[in-house]
C-alpha cells in the first residue's frame, strides 16, 4: 500500500515537472518570433527555455525510475494530470480564456485519474 501511494505521488510530481516545463517554454517563448533552425536554436538558450529543458530533463529521470517500480498502465494516465495543470496555469498566468469543452474535458481527465487510482 505504501509503495503505490509513494509511487501516486512521485508521479504526480512528475506531471507538475513536465508542466512547469510547459510554462517555462510558453514564457520564455511568449516574446519571440522562431521562424528559422537558428532562431529555435538561438532561443533554447534564453534562460527560461534553458531552465524549461532541465526541469523537462529531470522529469523524464524521475519517469524512469518511476516506470522501474510501478505498471505503465496505471502511472501513465496519472501522468495525464499535466494537461490538468497546464490548462490552469494557461488561464492563470497567461490570461487565456478556457472553454466550456476543455473544462468538460479536464474533469473527466480527473475523474479518470481517480478511477486509475483506486484498488
Amino acid at each position: 500500500m505504501m509503495k503505490a501511494v509513494r509511487i501516486f505521488f512521485l508521479t504526480v510530481l512528475n506531471a507538475l515537472m513536465m508542466a512547469l516545463g510547459q510554462i517555462l517554454w510558453k514564457t520564455g517563448m511568449s516574446s519571440k518570433e522562431v521562424n528559422t533552425f537558428g532562431e529555435i536554436l538561438q532561443a533554447m538558450f534564453s534562460p527560461l527555455i534553458f531552465c524549461g529543458l532541465i526541469v523537462y530533463g529531470l522529469a523524464t529521470f524521475l519517469w524512469l525510475y518511476i516506470l522501474s517500480k510501478a505498471e505503465i498502465s496505471y502511472v501513465y494516465p496519472i501522468q495525464s494530470l499535466a494537461f490538468v495543470l497546464v490548462l490552469i496555469s494557461s488561464m492563470i498566468l497567461f490570461k487565456e480564456q478556457v472553454a466550456l469543452n476543455r473544462w468538460i474535458g479536464v474533469g473527466v481527465i480527473c475523474f479518470g485519474v481517480y478511477i486509475v487510482s483506486i484498488k
